[in-house]
């Protein structure tokens, strides 16, 4: 993919704050991106407030589901206009996308993600101390299942750590393995125009390039601290990025094994819970272009 070529961007929006946010930590790392603005209408496909209106208590049911269904549609329909109008505000070609859901919104959201052939899906996270309620089961899921980039965006961010969005280096955590590979290259084709900032753990012996396509790359060697392999690695990740002004961390889902490992459900689920920067998680095998 060229690097003068325009982002495809899925976002999954539910119209809370961090959803919000999310979108504009995503104009500021993707400005000029083509994004779908992603609400999932899933059962009982209206708010609680809706509901309590629709129900005459005349036990009509088959009305009040038609009922229900018509007003949900039209609020599901708002909310993502919303979303948009918050995308083109930002610098995005925004358009909706609005689809109805039985359950399993993370994997319904990284479908679509590969349905419209996007280079990213963006999720907003709720948490106090770092993403620590990454969205519960909807982000788990779709970092998982997703065979594109996912990016994770913190809520809320501090100052310094939204000031570093649009022109801060990408700390890309390295093990030589396919896995940190995929993320460095998944970093230098999203990102093309950023430093990159590969961080290798407990003196990693795999090589790290000195240049990526004629660019310095600089490479940081920590040590990580005591405790559960992933955490340690994850906060190695996160120390880096808060002392260089990272726009964000990105890493692979699978790697080696032992201290080293990049694995899902290890560093890469745990720098999502602990990092306070944007988390992008790349799959071993990435899209690397539309087909």
């Amino acid at each position: 993919m060229s690097d003068v070529q325009v982002r495809q961007v899925v976002v999954g929006y539910d119209g809370s704050p961090a959803a919000s946010a999310a979108i504009e930590a995503g104009a500021l790392l993707f400005p000029g991106a083509h994004a779908w603005i992603g609400h999932l209408w899933t059962p009982p496909f209206a708010s609680e407030e809706l509901r309590k209106r629709l129900w005459t208590g005349n036990r009509n049911i088959n009305v009040f589901v038609e009922a229900i269904e018509r007003e949900g549609g039209r609020e599901a329909d708002r909310m993502t206009a919303v979303g948009v109008m918050l995308g083109r505000a930002a610098g995005w070609d925004a358009e909706p996308l609005v689809c109805r859901s039985y359950g399993g919104e993370g994997l319904r959201l990284a479908e679509l993600a590969d349905e419209k052939q996007a280079d990213v899906l963006l999720l907003g996270s709720r948490g106090l101390g770092g993403a620590r309620a990454v969205l519960g089961s909807v982000s788990d899921m779709a970092v998982h299942y997703s065979p594109r980039p996912v990016l994770v965006v913190p809520h809320p961010l501090l100052t310094d750590e939204h000031d570093a969005l649009a022109a801060g280096p990408a700390v890309v955590g390295w093990d030589a393995s396919a896995g940190s590979e995929a993320a460095l290259a998944a970093a230098r084709r999203l990102l093309p125009e950023r430093e990159i900032i590969l961080v290798a753990v407990d003196g990693d012996e795999g090589d790290t390039p000195e240049t990526l396509d004629g660019q310095p790359v600089t490479t940081v060697r920590v040590r990580a601290g005591g405790g559960a392999p992933g955490r340690a690695v994850a906060e190695a990740l996160s120390t880096v990025a808060t002392e260089r002004k990272a726009s964000l961390v990105v890493v692979g889902s699978r790697g080696r094994t032992a201290v080293r490992k990049i694995l899902l459900g290890s560093v890469a689920m745990a720098t999502l819970h602990r990092a306070h920067r944007p988390v992008l998680v790349v799959p071993q095998s990435p899209v690397r272009e539309a087909e």
